[in-house]
Order: C-alpha cells, then sequence, then structure tokens
C-alpha cells in the first residue's frame, strides 16, 4: 500500500487511493472515529449521532459503508477516517 503524506486533496484521489488513505487514517488514528472517538469497528457514540439524519439528503447507499473518509468541502483536503452515521451527522449538523 501507498503511503500518503496527510491530508490530501479528497477530489484528486482515484477510487483506489481514497479507499487507501482512509485505511491509512484508521492506522493513524489507531482504529478511533475522527468524529466521535468510538472504535471504527463498532456503532459510533450515541450521544453524538443521536440527531435525526434526513437520508433524502445523502446519495443512495451512503451508509452502506461503514467507514468514511471525512473531508473538508470548502478546502478540499481529506481530516480522517469517520463512521458513516458521523459523517453524516457533520455534513447534515454541523456544515462539515
Amino acid at each position: 500500500m501507498t503511503r500518503y503524506e496527510l491530508p490530501v486533496m479528497y477530489d484528486n484521489l482515484t477510487t483506489k487511493e481514497r479507499r487507501e488513505v482512509r485505511e491509512q487514517y484508521v492506522k493513524e488514528q489507531k482504529g478511533l472515529c475522527y468524529w466521535c472517538k468510538a472504535d471504527l469497528s463498532a456503532a459510533p457514540r450515541q450521544d453524538i449521532t443521536e440527531k435525526r439524519i434526513n437520508l433524502k439528503l445523502f446519495p443512495p447507499g451512503f451508509l452502506n459503508f461503514p467507514i468514511h473518509l471525512q473531508h473538508d468541502h470548502q478546502e478540499g483536503l481529506t481530516e480522517g477516517a469517520v463512521h458513516a452515521r458521523c459523517n453524516a451527522v457533520m455534513w447534515q449538523h454541523h456544515g462539515r
């Protein structure tokens, strides 16, 4: 696997590179979610994700992949690996 100098520009990455960058973040974050700090192999923290999600705002299948690569939508830089639900909460309720 290629090692990346993080953060990287999200939009410049291929699908394969996004997967590799996500996996690198998971390792560097010691398996914890960037947003809620819970283990990425478990459910996100309830207090972080208790906000209602409007799934109509997201592409079909958005929650099908349990771990997402979070990036800043204004600057385009990657920030870390997050639970899919945390990613939805970040975008819908925090503009991230």
